[in-house]
């Protein structure tokens, strides 16, 4: 408001100055305006979650994060920053797993410049920075895991399609210290997309089936066993003397051949009657 009415003042004292030929009233109106024009230059505005880097030729003078119409030093230089939250996707990837298996990762970053100094003057260009520092911390992330792991005794190795959330933590540390530098905190990073390169995708998928077969096969095997020996235990001893059935090294092993084949076995199986007797 008081550099408009400066101005206006000018103006006023121009007519004036030209109506009566004053040239000391010219004079005081060309200071005038060009004052009030030099301060108008120091006018910006500032949007919410925005701020003005401030520099005095080459010397860093502060940041605004001020909302609203805002006045500085006409000489100072300003460059407005986006404090929003950002996020993207990375490209996906083509790269070695830690068992040298090609796979194909990608994952979303979210986010969000703190320090504004950093972000305009310790690095080229921060958007530039963080879409080339987040591909290149994927890329690191995939080839320090396995992608899954097949061995029964390596339970406690950490794998990518296994312990996501402990991946993602990594995946985030790791963004957290590149990204440091720009001044940007990263907020979330997880992986959007993880699986085999299309060339071994289904030699590994048969690899899976199988593990999961063998998984399962033992599952059934331990399951069957213990159900054996609980029958041939209650065969033995039964509910009373009278109804206890001993059984010959021979026979107790032919009862246990045969109820571990009906139990373990795919296909339904086909009783062999015998009518005979097993006695020698």
């Amino acid at each position: 408001m008081v550099i408009i009415a400066v101005g206006l003042l000018g103006v006023l004292l121009i007519l004036l100055g030209a109506a009566t030929q004053d040239g000391l009233l010219l004079g005081a109106a060309v200071v005038l305006l060009l004052g009030s024009a030099f301060a108008g230059v120091g006018l910006y505005m500032l949007q919410p979650n925005q701020a003005a880097v401030l520099t005095f030729f080459g010397d860093y003078r502060g940041t605004d994060r001020s909302p609203g119409l805002r006045w500085t030093n006409p000489l100072y230089r300003r460059r407005k920053i986006s404090l929003r939250v950002r996020n993207f996707n990375t490209t996906t990837s083509k790269v070695n797993d830690a068992n040298g298996n090609p796979i194909q990762v990608a994952a979303v970053v979210v986010w969000q410049v703190v320090d504004t100094g950093r972000a305009a003057f310790e690095v080229d260009d921060f958007v530039d920075y963080v879409f080339i520092q987040a591909e290149a911390a994927v890329r690191h992330m995939a080839r320090s895991y396995p992608y899954d792991s097949f061995e029964d005794d390596h339970d406690d190795i950490v794998t990518l399609i296994g312990e996501v959330d402990e991946v993602n933590d990594s995946l985030a540390v790791e963004l957290q210290e590149r990204l440091g530098a720009a001044g940007v905190s990263v907020l979330e990073a997880r992986l959007t997309d993880l699986s085999y390169a299309p060339e071994i995708a289904e030699a590994m998928l048969r690899r899976q089936q199988a593990a999961a077969v063998v998984a399962a096969r033992r599952k059934i095997v331990e399951g069957a066993v213990w159900m054996v020996r609980d029958a041939v235990t209650q065969l033995e001893q039964g509910a009373t003397d009278e109804d206890a059935i001993p059984l010959d090294p021979d026979r107790r092993a032919t009862f246990a051949a045969n109820l571990m084949t009906v139990i373990a076995s795919d296909a339904p199986t086909s009783p062999v009657v015998n009518v005979g007797t097993l006695a020698r």
